[in-house]
């Protein structure tokens, strides 16, 4: 994986709420990269480091909701958090559904588009994480998570304890966890829906 800095995405078609959202990433020290419309973002080169999109719910064209559902089909995976002057229950309930990270109604506070956005971002960071990790390893990864002893898990897999105590190694060093506590985190990360 690259060690580039984090990317915040942005896509709406107000050029002042871009431009505002782009210094506000900016000055958290994540680099932002911003769009008019989802086509643009589609034919842009991403970086392959962890990121996340900020999408506004009405675009000219296809809806963000819209949008959205077309990246889960293309088997994108990227956190969606939405920004909206015109949301209602209905379209903030289909959007969490969908696997987005948050869905904020203009105007909000600065604070809580920069939590949603570094919530994304760590979603991205553990997908990432997760994808690297083999089958074995993800296995004893949800047993760890699931508070299971070491001479459990390699009963329960049918493994030597040693095994398993390798494969937590791999886990903890793939997944940069510096304590179980932390690995848990993760884990919830990763179990939230995505679509």
């Amino acid at each position: 994986m690259a060690a580039e800095r984090p990317v915040v995405f942005v896509i709406d078609d107000d050029p002042s709420m871009r431009h505002a959202v782009e210094d506000l990433v900016a000055s958290v020290g994540l680099e932002p990269r911003a769009f008019a419309t989802p086509q643009e973002f589609l034919q842009a080169k991403r970086a392959d480091a962890p990121s996340c999109l900020v999408l506004d719910v009405r675009l000219p064209g296809a809806s963000g909701l819209a949008f959205q559902e077309e990246l889960a089909r293309a088997g994108v995976p990227l956190p969606v958090i939405f920004i909206t002057g015109h949301g209602d229950i209905p379209m903030s309930v289909r959007a969490i559904k969908a696997g987005a990270v948050e869905f904020l109604c203009k105007p909000f506070r600065d604070q809580e588009l920069l939590d949603a956005i570094h919530a994304g971002i760590d979603r991205d960071r553990a997908q990432r994480h997760d994808f690297a990790l083999t089958r074995r390893e993800r296995e004893v990864m949800a047993l760890v998570i699931g508070g299971h002893a070491n001479k459990r898990i390699a009963a329960k897999l049918g493994v030597a304890e040693g095994t398993v105590k390798v494969h937590r190694g791999q886990i903890m060093h793939k997944m940069h966890a510096q304590s179980i506590q932390e690995l848990v985190r993760m884990g919830d990360l990763l179990a939230k829906p995505k679509s």
